[in-house]
């Protein structure tokens, strides 16, 4: 289809639009900037960010710990909930502070990136110590569904941590689940049970996020919402129904934002759906490879450099299968994960 011509007023009237909004942004800017050099703020001071609204943000103080609604300094860009920063306040007549201005990023620990429209990573969050990766007794968790949350949670750089939600609904035995979740425990992977049905389903949840910054991810209707909802009792978040039919939820939370638990020291969560769902689209053949750790002792041992760990000979993961130092379940989860990433 070829592309509609504007007329000269059409074009008049879009540069117009573009100019005004231009204008709108910096106004603000030019105002900070010049209240800055007149002394109107106060001393630098730490804090974090907790939510962010485009050129505005609140920022938390580590001073006395009270949130601050804070305006970017013009030059500063590309802040996300998490990040630490350096702020000034503004106070009135009583000196209250009112409002106040972010004038420095500090240096990130970790960073959570996901791919935006055009396919380009994006960060969403920042100093995130752990990502929880939820799943459920009920729907029934697949072995290949977790380990693709692992692969992309090791592409972070990030420490993943397993969650069995809803573990009052299992068998007095545990069923195969028990079986999975001590091949991942096995593995090196924390493992931790939870309900929100039980008055102490969350003591081992809560102490696995005392003193971290943890996220949430799983697939809908595990029952994320319904954990956060328990941990932040004083929080309005809206849990999504799990339909009686399908046995299947969805998220509805929109905003990400930083929270403090107060039910565990020291522990904050990062909440937001950008952050809840995240796949693979973004990754290559190798980073997947790498995102499966029991392959990394096996990894450029092969005998061809360009093995693709299929039925070339001498391949050192097929022959660690064969061997049984990797679980064939895991190593055909991994054949699945690339052909689904070839046919995307």
């Amino acid at each position: 289809m070829s592309k509609r011509k504007l007329s000269r007023q059409q074009r008049w009237r879009i540069e117009k639009v573009q100019a005004e909004r231009a204008e709108r942004a910096t106004r603000h800017d030019v105002q900070e900037e010049v209240l800055l050099a007149a002394g109107d703020y106060g001393a630098e001071q730490p804090g974090r960010v907790m939510a962010h609204f485009g050129r505005t943000l609140d920022v938390r103080s580590d001073v006395d710990g009270e949130s601050v609604r804070c305006h970017l300094r013009a030059n500063l860009e590309g802040l996300v909930t998490g990040d630490r920063v350096v702020w000034r306040g503004r106070t009135d007549a009583e000196g209250h502070i009112v409002e106040g201005v972010v004038v420095a990023r500090g240096e990130r620990e970790s960073v959570l990136e996901r791919p935006d429209a055009r396919h380009q990573l994006k960060p969403v969050a920042a100093n995130i110590d752990q990502i929880l990766i939820v799943f459920a007794v009920e729907p029934e968790p697949h072995a290949n569904l977790i380990d693709r949350y692992l692969v992309a949670a090791e592409a972070t750089g990030i420490a993943p941590v397993l969650v069995l939600n809803k573990v009052d609904l299992l068998p007095d035995d545990g069923g195969e689940l028990k079986t999975l979740l001590q091949r991942y425990a096995a593995l090196g992977y924390p493992v931790v049970t939870t309900s929100t049905s039980c008055e102490d389903g969350l003591a081992t949840l809560l102490a696995r996020l005392a003193g971290r910054t943890s996220v949430f991810v799983g697939q809908s209707g595990v029952g994320k919402s319904s954990l956060i909802d328990r941990l932040l009792p004083d929080e309005e978040l809206r849990i999504g129904a799990l339909s009686k039919d399908s046995r299947k939820g969805t998220h509805t939370t929109t905003t990400a934002r930083l929270y403090r638990l107060p039910a565990a020291e020291g522990a904050e969560l990062i909440d937001s759906p950008g952050i809840r769902e995240f796949g693979l689209g973004h990754l290559d053949e190798q980073q997947v490879t790498e995102g499966f750790v029991e392959f990394r002792p096996y990894i450029g041992q092969c005998r061809f450099r360009d093995c693709r760990h299929r039925l070339e000979p001498g391949c050192a993961l097929l022959a660690a299968v064969e061997r049984e130092e990797i679980h064939p379940e895991r190593f055909a989860s991994y054949r699945r994960i690339l052909d689904s990433l070839e046919v995307r």
